[in-house]
C-alpha cells in the first residue's frame, strides 16, 4: 500500500508542477515559459556591442532600403520612393517599440480586457462609449481618401507586420512574456486610434458642468465676476494689437435665449488640468548670432518609459526630414528639414461639449430636437474578455454624438467624471486627415508650404510654430475650430435647441496667425491665443500666463542668441507666479505668532530668488503655501456635496487679493469667526510648514524641492522595476522647465537654420531611449542627459555613408 501511495505521488507531483509552471495565475505569467532560457525573459537582454551590418530580404519593400543606426540607436532611413520610406519606418519602429504601439492602441480601442481579463472591462466600456473607436473609424476614412496619406498608412502597416511575422517566442518583447499574450497583425485603424488617443490626452477635461452649477448657485453676476472671459494678466500668443484683416469674416452666431438655464447638480466631470501643455518659440535672424532663425520646442506630456516619442530621419526623393514620430503613426510630428523647422504646443480649444438630452422614454430610441422626436442610432460594441465570454455593449448616438452613460459605473474613477444621459460632441469624432499635414511639413520648403500643410490639421488643435532658411518665422494656433457664439460650451448645452449646435467652421485662413512680427520672435506656452479683438470664439479660458510671460520677457531682451543660450532657457525655473504673489502675501505675515521652524521658513522665503531649483527649500514652502491658500480662499463656498464646482482661476484670485483685500470671499463661512485675507495667509503658511515637517522632518536638506517634487519616469504599464530612478532636478509646472512628478518636457529640441546652401543644426533629447526593451542599453540612456538640461547633436545625414564614426549598425533590405 505504501509503495502505491509513493508511486501515486511520484506521478502526481510532476503533473502538478507542470500545471503550475505552465499556467498564468493572476498577474504572474506562466513561470516555465517566462524563465525558459531559450524563449523567456533572458532573451531580452541586449549588449552594447551592436556594430554590425544586417541584410534582410523583405518582400514588402519595392526597392532596396539602407537604414543606418547612429550612436543613440536613431534610425536614418534612405529609401528610393515614398512607399519604402514609410514601410521601413513601420519596420524599425516596431523593432524598437512594438509592445508600446500595441498597448497604446489597445487602450485607445477599449481592448485591454483581451489581455488582462475582466478587471479592465469598465475601462474598455468607457473608451468605447466615449467614441474612441468610432472617431478612429471616421478619421481613417478621411486619411484613406487621400492618395498620399493612404500610401503612408498602408506602407507603414506592412512594415510593422513584416517585423511581427519575423518574431518567434524568444524574440517577443518582455512585456508580452510578463502579460502572457502575443502581438496581432497591425491594421490601419490602429494608426488612427493612436491619433485619437492624443486628442483625448490633450482635450484637457471639461468644465461646463462645474460652471453650470456655479451659475445656478451664485447667479450670473457672481459667475461673470469670478470667471471672466479674459484674464487680467495675459501675454497672448499672437501679439496684442495684431490687426485681423478678414474682409470676408463670417457672421458669428447669436447666443440663444435661456442657453444657461440647465441644471446638472449631480454631474461630475474631469476638471481641466494645469501643466498639460508645452513651450515653443522661434527667433528671427535679427536676434541670433548666425543671422538665421533658431526654433525651440518642448512638448509637456506625461513622461513614460518607453518614451512617447521615437527619433527618426526619413530620406527619399523630395524628402529629407529629422525629428520625432509617434510610435504607431507614419511621418515626423516635430522636427526639421533642410529648409524649415516646426513644432507644436496645445491650444486647448473648446472642441468638446456635452448636451443634455430629453429622451422620449426609457428605450432611448428617440430624443426631442427642434420641436420633434428624432430617432437615435445604436452602435453595438463587442468587447472580448480574457477567460470569459465576450460582451455586447449598446451605445446610443444622437446627432451630437454618443450618450456615454445612462448609469454610472461604480469601479472606474474616470467614469464618475462623465454626465449621465448627456451626448458628447467632440471634434475627435469627425473625419480628418492629420497625416497629410505632416506629409507636407516634412517636405516643406517655405512659409507658403507651411500654411498649406496646416489646412489639413483638425485635432487636437496645436500652436504650430515655424522658421525657415528664408528668415521667416511664424506661429498659428491651428485646428478645425467650430463656429460658435461667445461662450458656447462654457456651460452645459440644451440638446433640444438647434441654436446650440456647432454652426459651421472658422475658415482655416482666418485662424489666428502672425508672420515676422516687429518684436522678431514668436512663442507660445498654452496661454490665450489672441487679445480680445479676434472676431471668433475659440475658448473662454486657457492656461495661466506665467510660462508665456517668462518666455517673452527673456526673448525681448535676447540678442546674438545661440543654440546654447536657447538650451539653457529651456531649463529656466524662474516662477512668475512667485514673483506676482509673494509681494502680496509676505507683508501680511505675523512673525510674532510663528514657531522657530516657521520663522526659519519665512526667512528662506524672503531671501528666495524665486527659482524652482533642485536644492531650493523655499520653493517647497511656497509651492505648498500657495496651494493651501488657494484652497482656503475658495473651498468653503465651492465644495458642496452633490453640487460639483471648480475654483476661480489663479489669475482672478490674485486680482482679488490685490484689489479687494477685504472681499467677503476670504471669510470661511463654515466657522463662526469672520476670517480676513491676513488670517488665511498666516494659517496657510503654518499649514505648509507643519505638513513639510511631519513628512520630511526638521527643516533642512529633505525639504529641498527635488526631494519634495520626486520627478521620475514610470513604465507605461507601471510595471515595477521598469521605470526610472527618482531624478533630483528642479523645474515646476508654472516655469519654462515645466516639470512635475511624472509630467514635463517629453522632447526638447533646438534647431539652428542656415542659408539655403547650408544644412541646419539640430539638437534634442527626451527622457528615455530609442528602445522599448528594458534589457537594452538604449532603453533609458538619454535620461541623465535630459535631467541635466543638455541636448545631443542630431545627426542630420545626407546619405547612408555620412558620419561613419557615429554609425553603429546598418540594416539593408531588398525585395529579393
Amino acid at each position: 500500500m505504501r509503495n502505491k501511495i509513493k508511486a501515486f505521488f511520484c506521478v502526481l507531483i510532476p503533473i502538478l508542477l507542470a500545471y503550475i509552471f505552465n499556467t498564468k495565475f493572476g498577474e504572474v505569467p506562466p513561470l516555465l515559459e517566462f524563465l525558459n532560457p531559450y524563449t523567456g525573459f533572458w532573451q531580452n537582454a541586449e549588449s552594447m556591442s551592436t556594430s554590425r551590418t544586417i541584410k534582410h530580404n523583405l518582400k514588402g519593400s519595392r526597392e532596396s532600403v539602407d537604414i543606418a543606426f547612429d550612436e543613440q540607436m536613431v534610425p536614418h532611413i534612405f529609401a528610393k520612393n515614398d512607399y519604402d520610406v514609410y514601410y521601413a519606418q513601420g519596420y524599425v519602429t516596431a523593432m524598437h517599440r512594438l509592445w508600446q504601439m500595441d498597448f497604446q492602441t489597445r487602450y485607445a480601442a477599449g481592448r485591454i480586457s483581451e489581455v488582462v481579463g475582466p478587471k479592465a472591462i469598465e475601462l474598455d466600456r468607457y473608451q468605447r462609449r466615449m467614441g474612441m473607436l468610432y472617431g478612429a473609424e471616421n478619421s481613417l476614412k478621411g486619411m484613406m481618401a487621400d492618395p498620399k496619406s493612404r500610401e503612408m498608412i498602408l506602407a507603414y502597416t506592412n512594415g510593422i507586420n513584416d517585423y511581427i511575422h519575423s518574431l518567434n517566442a524568444a524574440s517577443l518583447p518582455i512585456e508580452y512574456k510578463i502579460l502572457d499574450f502575443t502581438p496581432e497583425d497591425w491594421t490601419p485603424i490602429k494608426c488612427a486610434l493612436l491619433l485619437k488617443q492624443m486628442s483625448a490626452v490633450l482635450a484637457m477635461g471639461s468644465d461646463e458642468f462645474y460652471m453650470t452649477n456655479i451659475l445656478k448657485k451664485f447667479g450670473p453676476e457672481v459667475t461673470n465676476n469670478l470667471f471672466p472671459d479674459y484674464p487680467d494678466r495675459e501675454d497672448p500668443i499672437i501679439p496684442a494689437g495684431t490687426r485681423w484683416d478678414f474682409g470676408d469674416a463670417l457672421k458669428v452666431p447669436k447666443t440663444p435665449l435661456h442657453y444657461n438655464q440647465l441644471v446638472t447638480s449631480r454631474v461630475r466631470t474631469k476638471q481641466k488640468e494645469d501643466g498639460i501643455g508645452s513651450n515653443n518659440w522661434a527667433l528671427s535672424g535679427k536676434k541670433t548670432a548666425s543671422g538665421y532663425p533658431i526654433l525651440a520646442n518642448d512638448p509637456h506630456l506625461n513622461l513614460t518609459l518607453p518614451s512617447i516619442w521615437y527619433q527618426i530621419q526619413l530620406h527619399a526623393p523630395g524628402l529629407n526630414s529629422y525629428g520625432v514620430s509617434l510610435p504607431g503613426a507614419p511621418g515626423i510630428i516635430v522636427g526639421f528639414n533642410q529648409h524649415i523647422a516646426w513644432g507644436v504646443t496645445n491650444v486647448a480649444a473648446d472642441v468638446l461639449d456635452f448636451y443634455q438630452i430629453k429622451f422620449k422614454d426609457s428605450s432611448h430610441k428617440a430624443y426631442w430636437y427642434n420641436n420633434q422626436w428624432k430617432a437615435t442610432k445604436q452602435r453595438i460594441e463587442t468587447i472580448k474578455i480574457r477567460g470569459l465570454a465576450e460582451e455586447k455593449d449598446t451605445v446610443t448616438y444622437t446627432h451630437h454624438g454618443p450618450v456615454v452613460y445612462f448609469q454610472q459605473p461604480k469601479k472606474l474613477s474616470m467614469a464618475r467624471n462623465v454626465p449621465i444621459g448627456n451626448a458628447l460632441r467632440w471634434i475627435a469624432h469627425d473625419s480628418s486627415n492629420e497625416l497629410k499635414t505632416f506629409y507636407l511639413l516634412n517636405r516643406g520648403k517655405n512659409y507658403a508650404d507651411y500654411r498649406t500643410a496646416l489646412i489639413y490639421f483638425s485635432a487636437p488643435a496645436q500652436n504650430f510654430i515655424f522658421a525657415s532658411a528664408d528668415n521667416d518665422i511664424a506661429i498659428t494656433p491651428n485646428g478645425r475650430f467650430p463656429l460658435k457664439w461667445k461662450n458656447q460650451g462654457k456651460f452645459i448645452l440644451d440638446g433640444s435647441d438647434p441654436g446650440n449646435d456647432w454652426q459651421g467652421w472658422i475658415p482655416a485662413a482666418q485662424n489666428p496667425t502672425v508672420k515676422n512680427p516687429d518684436r522678431n520672435f514668436v512663442s507660445s506656452a498654452n496661454q490665450s491665443c489672441t487679445d480680445q479683438t479676434y472676431p471668433y470664439y475659440i475658448n473662454w479660458e486657457f492656461n495661466d500666463y506665467n510660462r508665456g510671460k517668462r518666455i517673452n520677457d527673456r526673448l525681448k531682451i535676447m540678442h546674438n542668441a545661440t543654440a546654447d543660450s536657447i538650451r539653457i532657457m529651456q531649463s529656466d525655473a524662474y516662477s512668475i507666479s512667485a514673483a506676482d504673489i509673494l509681494p502680496v502675501i509676505v507683508p501680511k505675515m505675523n512673525n510674532s505668532t510663528l514657531n522657530a521652524t516657521q520663522k526659519e521658513a519665512l526667512n528662506l522665503i524672503q531671501k528666495w530668488n524665486k527659482y524652482y531649483d533642485a536644492n531650493a527649500i523655499a520653493a517647497s514652502i511656497f509651492d505648498l503655501w500657495s496651494k493651501r491658500l488657494y484652497y482656503a480662499i475658495w473651498d468653503d463656498e465651492f465644495t458642496v456635496n452633490d453640487v460639483p464646482m471648480r475654483y476661480p482661476s489663479a489669475d482672478r484670485t490674485l486680482t482679488l487679493m490685490i484689489k479687494e483685500p477685504t472681499s467677503k470671499w476670504f471669510d470661511n463661512i463654515k466657522t463662526p469667526k469672520t476670517e480676513s485675507l491676513e488670517d488665511l495667509i498666516n494659517s496657510s503658511f503654518k499649514y505648509a510648514c507643519d505638513s513639510l515637517e511631519r513628512k520630511y522632518g526638521p527643516i533642512g536638506k529633505d525639504w529641498e524641492w527635488a526631494n519634495v517634487k520626486h520627478t521620475n519616469v514610470p513604465h507605461l504599464a507601471k510595471i515595477p522595476g521598469f521605470g526610472s530612478k527618482t531624478l533630483m532636478i528642479g523645474g515646476a509646472k508654472g516655469t519654462i522647465n515645466a516639470l512635475a512628478e511624472s509630467n514635463g518636457p517629453s522632447w526638447r529640441m533646438v534647431v539652428e537654420l542656415g542659408s539655403p546652401s547650408q544644412y541646419p543644426k539640430g539638437h534634442g533629447v527626451y527622457p528615455g531611449g530609442q528602445s522599448g526593451n528594458p534589457g537594452s542599453p538604449f532603453y533609458d540612456n538619454m535620461i541623465n542627459t535630459w535631467a541635466e538640461g543638455k541636448l545631443y547633436d542630431l545627426n542630420f545625414m545626407q546619405s547612408a555613408g555620412d558620419i561613419p564614426g557615429k554609425i553603429i549598425a546598418h540594416l539593408k533590405t531588398s525585395k529579393k
